[in-house]
């Protein structure tokens, strides 16, 4: 094998075949046909680990991380997390179905959402959710309403804004005073929003969360957010003589797409937050709250690959040249949305020369239905395997049926075998829900 390609699970074999998590992506290709995402078992729960050992050296026992399944929900993916012993969190009833079907301990599952309906409300509690994460008082209301009717008191976390611009994209930035999520505590909701809470009757309020936005590198943000939760806390002690149990900082480590990008290690990142925060619990005089972390891009997205077929490439003499696969946009919308940026490579020509400029283009009946631009490939042809790489997050997850594409399957490669983990759409599944 040859030296990785951004990632240690990727690498170029002596037969010049692209190889992932140690298997041949073209006789993956071959097997499963194309598009076909794959997800590498070994660094998703190398991942999970690192963040669970560091977290409970540094915040003790009880401090975990949740895994965040909108950026990649099927059943397995919940049975992994389940094996790992750690939590997550979602966002709506069908992640929450999801992760019901596949057995996972709803005691350590946490409920997001700035809207959640009065049926994912009692939908939760119906299947014994363990927290909802509170955006705000009418959801309050509800909760306490349903679980009044349920004869419990619901556990709950409240969804504050600490007004933090984190550099990122506008997109994915979650923490400003003006975000849709949570309750600013500059203006004066958040204090207002905890008062509530703390006196309805069939809520249990547990502590605070927050979440400033996703592809961070550095770790001044969080200390910043870290900073200003625990100063929010010692005034709510202070206020109204609530001690907070939990103190969730979210996610949003950055991850490393394309060679230029940094690689951060999460270990010597969550090492330098809780040192921050070990000295300012003590410059409060605050109990250290038990820290969780809500991961989910840094966890699966460099575990992922997504493989296609090269159908024509289109040279315009003077201004561009395209490659067209049998994937894009229905699959990985990231580069419309956000322009993201990924590695591609040939897999069946992965030792070749990239001498060929082109701009790499999906299937769909939309201009905008890009992969990439600007990259360098060996000359491809039709039939040859195309891969991108670091697809684990935010692609399946936001895979949709536009133009009636069926999405692809989801295979799973764990001790060099393969094990079909969601299996490809078929025609009838188009027209399932169709009277």
């Amino acid at each position: 094998m040859n030296q990785k390609i951004v990632h240690s699970n990727v690498t170029v074999g002596e037969n010049g075949h692209l190889y992932f998590a140690g298997m041949d992506t073209v006789t993956l290709a071959e097997k499963y046909g194309t598009p076909v995402f794959l997800l590498d078992d070994s660094r998703v729960r190398a991942r999970i680990r690192e963040y669970k050992e560091a977290m409970q050296r540094n915040f003790g026992a009880g401090s975990m991380p949740l895994f965040a399944s909108k950026s990649l929900s099927f059943k397995e993916i919940y049975r992994i997390m389940a094996e790992e012993n750690i939590g997550t969190d979602i966002v709506s009833s069908g992640e929450l179905f999801t992760a019901v079907s596949a057995g996972f301990p709803m005691e350590r599952a946490f409920f997001h959402g700035n809207n959640k309906t009065d049926f994912d409300i009692e939908y939760a509690i119906e299947n014994g959710i363990g927290y909802f994460i509170a955006d705000g008082i009418e959801e309050l209301e509800r909760i306490d309403e349903y679980a009044g009717k349920a004869g419990i008191r619901q556990k709950i976390l409240l969804r504050i804004t600490p007004g933090i611009d984190p550099h990122t994209h506008q997109k994915i930035s979650t923490g400003g005073v003006d975000s849709k999520f949570g309750s600013a505590i500059e203006t004066g909701l958040a204090k207002k929003v905890t008062d509530f809470a703390l006196s309805k009757e069939n809520i249990e309020l547990c502590g605070f969360h927050c979440h400033i936005g996703s592809q961070i590198f550095e770790i001044e943000p969080y200390v910043t957010a870290a900073d200003i939760m625990l100063t929010f806390i010692a005034d709510m002690k202070a206020r109204f003589g609530f001690t907070a149990k939990i103190l969730n900082l979210g996610g949003g480590f950055g991850v490393r797409y394309v060679e230029s990008d940094p690689e951060i290690s999460i270990t010597k990142n969550i090492d330098a937050i809780a040192e921050h925060i070990h000295a300012k619990c003590e410059e409060l005089d605050v109990k250290l709250p038990t820290i969780y972390m809500e991961p989910g891009r840094s966890i699966v997205a460099d575990a992922g690959m997504t493989l296609y077929t090269v159908g024509s490439v289109k040279e315009i003499t003077g201004f561009k040249n395209y490659v067209s696969i049998d994937g894009g946009m229905t699959d990985n919308p990231r580069y419309t949305l956000y322009q993201s940026a990924y590695t591609l490579r040939l897999a069946n020509r992965a030792n070749e020369k990239a001498d060929f400029p082109c701009t790499v283009g999906g299937r769909c009946c939309e201009s905008g239905d890009l992969i990439q631009e600007n990259v360098m490939l060996p000359k491809p042809k039709r039939g040859d395997i195309l891969a991108v790489l670091v697809t684990g997050a935010y692609n399946y997850s936001m895979a949709s049926n536009y133009n009636r594409v069926t999405r692809p399957p989801v295979v799973i490669l764990r001790d060099g075998k393969d094990k079909l983990a969601v299996r490809r759409e078929r025609f009838e599944d188009l027209i399932a829900c169709d009277i």
